[in-house]
């Protein structure tokens, strides 16, 4: 099975910077996506940002210019760095990890999550 553990989200003030850490263990393909997700309250679970083993980077508009999504593949973690932090980035964020496998010749993606932490953007 695979785990994700998320550190670094908290209470920062508007304007401030958070950068958030998940590092991934267990069994992992060698082609995956990892990436963040954010849910606030009375909102579905959105994508925020996610990038592929080979660094391909996909971002919600409404983080582009401001977060910062890099992996380490050698230690299997996913970074979010998180800066000019507005009120309405408050929500809890997920990482995910997909995994690509190929079972009886056929492609096929594992989704895993992890616990989710929460950022608060407040003065």
């Amino acid at each position: 099975q695979v785990q994700l553990v998320e550190s670094g989200g908290g209470l920062v003030q508007p304007g401030g910077s958070l950068r958030l850490s998940c590092a991934a263990s267990g069994i992992i393909s060698n082609i995956n996506t990892m990436g963040w997700y954010r849910q606030a309250p009375g909102e579905e679970r959105e994508l925020v940002a996610a990038m592929t083993n080979s660094g391909t980077t996909n971002y919600a508009d409404s983080v582009k210019g401001r977060f910062t999504i890099s992996r380490d593949n050698a230690k299997n973690t996913v970074y979010l760095q998180m800066s000019s932090l507005k009120p309405e980035d408050t929500a809890v964020y997920y990482c995910k990890l997909q995994n690509l496998r190929i079972v009886a010749e056929a492609r096929r993606f594992y989704d895993y999550w992890g616990q989710g932490t929460q950022v608060t953007v407040s003065s």
